[in-house]
């Protein structure tokens, strides 16, 4: 199936009137170019490590919208031009140049998969796509089976990587491990492949405790897997740490446990794992102590290497003693111990 691509020209001042237009029309699924910076607050809340460098702003930009290559073209592109003459009234709308072009239906969401392959992350750990078929295993390889869907977490990024090897390094047989921000699961399932009795996972996006689950059913540990919500509250913009406190993600255990029973949070974790950012690093840094038992291990990774002096201290000024630290590329991984 073709559609029908169309991009117009206006004004940063006009996106917000021309984007209700547009859906007023019936036209949904618009993009928005422009040369607007963010916010430092938007740059905190969208967890942004780099922002791109773009060109001085002056006031142009660039929305563009979809139509089916069957709809009547010209008479849609009537009624966005009568809206945008209706809108100068009120705002500058630009240019209001049209560029017309075809492009092919594609499955976005799906394309990414033929780039994720099956890959080795030590000697024995092995991390395979649900849909790939694996040869040249070793007999005692540890298979983790991952569909990520829309959430973080292949494995193959190196800030993965460093978790899932340090652990292996650290996490003992009956152990409970806190996994802050799961993604796809993939930290949990290793932690419970590698001898922990109770892995708790949460993070802020509810499609990723949903396809952390699944993933964890994929790798044969559904019959002890649940999964909770956050309560009734009205926001639910949970941080990560609010998460954790409200039990909102999923366990894997050994033993399946009624949620009356069983204990999600408290200072009884041998290991807590973040793969997320270091600007969530720094400010975890403060109240991670409060899930782990003395000699608990904080395992931090997603730390570019910008800001690993800028978690080191966060975690030496929360008494923090550092363990180890390791890196792949341009990431940190920092492993630390509760004095």
């Amino acid at each position: 199936m073709k559609w029908i691509k169309i991009a117009l020209e206006t004004t940063t001042e006009a996106v917000d009137l021309v984007s209700d237009l547009l859906n007023e029309l019936g036209i949904d699924g618009i993009e928005i170019e422009d040369n607007l910076g963010i916010s430092e607050e938007d740059r905190k809340k969208m967890f942004i490590d780099f922002l791109p460098e773009l060109p001085p702003d002056e006031g142009k930009a660039t929305v563009t919208f979809y139509l089916d290559e069957d709809e009547d073209i010209g008479a849609k592109l009537t009624e966005v031009r009568t809206g945008l003459e209706e809108l100068d009234t009120f705002v500058d709308t630009g240019a209001k140049i049209f560029t017309v072009s075809e492009t092919e239906d594609a499955d976005w969401i799906n394309n990414w998969k033929a780039f994720f392959k099956p890959f080795r992350v030590d000697d024995t750990i092995v991390i395979k796509p649900t849909w790939e078929t694996l040869e040249g295993t070793k007999e005692d390889d540890m298979v983790i089976e991952i569909d990520p869907g829309t959430a973080f977490g292949t494995g193959s990024h190196e800030t993965t990587k460093l978790c899932i090897l340090n652990l292996k390094k650290y996490v003992k047989e009956g152990d409970k491990v806190l996994d802050l921000g799961c993604g796809s699961g993939i930290l949990s399932i290793i932690a419970r492949k590698l001898g922990a009795s109770f892995v708790m996972g949460t993070d802020i996006d509810e499609n990723a405790v949903n396809v952390s689950g699944e993933n964890a059913c994929q790798n044969g540990l559904c019959s002890a897997t649940a999964q909770t919500k956050p309560g009734t509250d009205e926001d639910n913009d949970y941080t990560v740490f609010e998460m954790a406190e409200k039990g909102c993600g999923y366990y894997l255990s050994n033993v399946l446990e009624e949620p009356e029973s069983r204990v999600i949070l408290g200072n009884d974790y041998d290991v807590v794992v973040a793969n997320i950012l270091a600007d969530v690093i720094i400010p975890l840094a403060e109240v991670a102590d409060e899930f782990m038992k003395p000699g608990a291990v904080f395992i931090s990774s997603g730390i570019i290497y910008l800001k690993a002096e800028a978690v080191k201290e966060a975690l030496l000024a929360n008494g923090f003693e550092i363990l180890e630290v390791t890196q792949m590329g341009d990431w940190f991984s920092y492993v630390a111990r509760k004095n």
